[in-house]
């Protein structure tokens, strides 16, 4: 947590959240993990224990870890936990084409466990690599890979979005696109960006997420959910935009039904 986070320097949990998604028309919630501890997985599952519209934990691992295995057996039998990410934006992209690394994402891939891919456009090209390796890996790209959208180029990301989306089991998270926009962000910025991922993954693998609290740094949690709700009714119909902000994620965490 550095300077520039400072808004973020306190306790967020399900009571600050509950009349948010309320608002929002949202029944049931994922929480994912943004500490690379077991215990923070701990702590998630313990909020997700206690609150109904917690449907769901995605917990961390150390993946290079020679424990890797047991540890994901152990989690895979807790209630309520539903997916692995490893935080590979914090790390050189050379850690994806690891020898360990590849060894743990193939165990994944084994065991069809869902796996959030949150990297920046740097580490595209690594996951490129060993994505043929793993032909059976379920999972989905967070934060769209956190593009500069700034600067209204695509540059190399666009390029390797589209390889990725090429992988028929791997999905994209529509989320985190204000905090990636610049502090003036505006839809129109936004747009573009969003339209290159949608005509990439088509509706069946695209999966709203808010990143509340992270987007407060940028907007609200009501903000977030209207701009996309906006941007993507442009794109699509009623029934994709129930896959969208619903069905996919259920099915994609293998979630019960309600």
């Amino acid at each position: 947590m550095t300077p520039d986070l400072t808004p973020l320097l306190r306790d967020f949990g399900p009571e600050d959240l509950a009349p948010l998604i309320a608002k929002a028309g949202i029944e049931r919630t994922i929480v994912v993990q943004a500490a690379e501890t077991e215990a923070e997985t701990d702590f998630l599952l313990e909020i997700a224990a206690r609150s109904d519209f917690v449907a769901g934990v995605v917990g961390w691992l150390d993946m290079t870890s020679p424990d890797f295995a047991r540890r994901l057996e152990h989690y895979m039998n807790q209630p309520k936990w539903v997916g692995l990410r490893p935080m590979l934006q914090e790390h050189d992209p050379t850690l994806i084409t690891s020898d360990a690394f590849r060894a743990a994402l193939s165990e994944v891939a084994r065991r069809s466990v869902p796996v959030d891919i949150l990297t920046f456009p740097r580490h595209l090209p690594a996951l490129l690599q060993v994505l043929p390796d793993v032909p059976g890996l379920r999972g989905v790209v967070d934060h769209m890979s956190k593009p500069d959208m700034t600067t209204g180029e695509f540059g190399q990301w666009g390029q390797d979005i589209t390889r990725i989306a090429a992988h028929p089991n791997l999905s994209c998270k529509i989320s985190g696109v204000v905090t990636e926009a610049g502090a003036d962000w505006t839809a129109e910025r936004i747009r573009s960006f969003l339209s290159h991922v949608a005509r990439a993954f088509g509706p069946n693998r695209l999966i709203f997420g808010t990143d509340w609290p992270v987007c407060t740094l940028a907007a609200t949690h009501s903000e977030v959910t209207e701009l996309a709700c906006a941007l993507l009714s442009d794109l699509y119909t009623s029934e994709d935009l129930t896959k969208i902000f619903e069905t996919n994620a259920a099915e994609f965490y293998r979630l019960p039904a309600r």
